[in-house]
């Protein structure tokens, strides 16, 4: 098991939210941890250095500033042969802006992915962790949404480097026996949220007294999840990783729009001023996790409830850490 105490775990996108957060967890687990981060400029990469903070005061964590599209220092990484685990969570994130630039999109996503897997098996290490998105459902009809639905119908290019990234870690699995879990995220919240998802830039504005875009009618919903339990999942996913297997990742108690934004008002204590904006294109209707195979298979049970995780967001909203960046549109 790749994440017993004395093992190796490879986080790539460590200075990202979900990524610093994991490589904490990791840490206090008792594993060495090599976190990979290139520190791009998506959004501030000051935000990313104050991520890491509680990491780089441990030993047993190394960092490495370095591109995925990048093999020799993956390579100087994996050479020594005692990495028992890769968690690949370094990606271009956001729909929107993947509309915009789809081919840096598929450079990071796609063959960033695929680098790291030949990477994974040259140098023979047994369990790969791939980072994957709810995205990949498109506006899928039926919910909840399960790992056996239909996902041929990605609408944006950022749900379909998603869907190509699952696509390529199947095939390495099956040429090369590489175990590799395929996490489907179903919208990650918490303290160090991306200042350009929805939690934090409400928050943000509804703090400054500005006004608050809401896109389309505020019936979209979605499958918000707290960032503790999401660690739990991909703690357990290192562990149970073999074969090839695709688990969803969420709370499965999906909130709309307009319902979100009334439980952020009140865990600030402010009312927004609301912004009727029309729908984005690449966004979906809804998203909602059926997470019985990953109860079953990871023991994976999110605990975490919305109003609770928006009162532990504001606390560190609140609390100095969170930067005001310029908003992300």
């Amino acid at each position: 098991m790749a994440h017993e105490t004395n093992s190796k775990v490879l986080v790539t996108g460590a200075a990202g939210f979900i990524g610093s957060h994991l490589c904490e967890r990791l840490l206090a687990d008792g594993c060495a941890v090599v976190g990979l981060d290139s520190f791009d400029s998506f959004y501030d990469p000051e935000i990313k250095w104050a991520n890491l903070a509680a990491c780089m005061a441990d030993e047993r964590f190394q960092l490495v500033e370095a591109d995925i599209r990048d093999i020799h220092p993956i390579n100087a990484i994996l050479a020594n042969r005692d990495v028992d685990a890769v968690v690949h969570l370094a990606a271009r994130a956001g729909v929107r802006p993947s509309i915009e630039e789809p081919m840096l999109y598929q450079d990071v996503n796609v063959n960033g992915t695929v680098l790291l897997l030949e990477a994974v098996k040259n140098f023979g290490v047994k369990k790969f962790i791939f980072a994957s998105s709810s995205s990949v459902y498109g506006n899928n009809e039926k919910v909840p949404f399960s790992e056996t639905d239909t996902v041929d119908y990605p609408i944006s290019p950022y749900a379909a480097t998603k869907k190509a990234g699952e696509l390529i870690c199947y095939t390495f699995s099956h040429l090369y026996g590489t175990d590799v879990t395929c996490l489907r995220f179903f919208t990650v919240y918490g303290p160090r949220q991306r200042p350009d998802l929805a939690i934090h830039k409400f928050a943000r504005l509804i703090e400054r007294g500005e006004p608050t875009p809401v896109f389309g009618d505020g019936s979209m919903m979605r499958d918000f999840t707290y960032i503790d339990d999401i660690i739990d999942g991909v703690a357990a996913a290192i562990d149970a990783c073999e074969g090839y297997e695709i688990y969803n990742l969420g709370e499965s108690r999906p909130i709309r729009l307009d319902a979100l934004i009334a439980a952020i008002e009140t865990a600030l204590g402010k009312k927004a001023i609301l912004q009727h904006l029309p729908m984005q294109p690449g966004d979906v209707n809804r998203t909602y996790a059926d997470v019985r195979k990953a109860a079953a298979a990871l023991g994976y049970q999110p605990r975490t409830g919305i109003e609770t995780g928006l009162k532990r967001f504001v606390e560190w909203f609140r609390s100095g850490h969170a930067r005001s960046p310029q908003d992300v549109s």
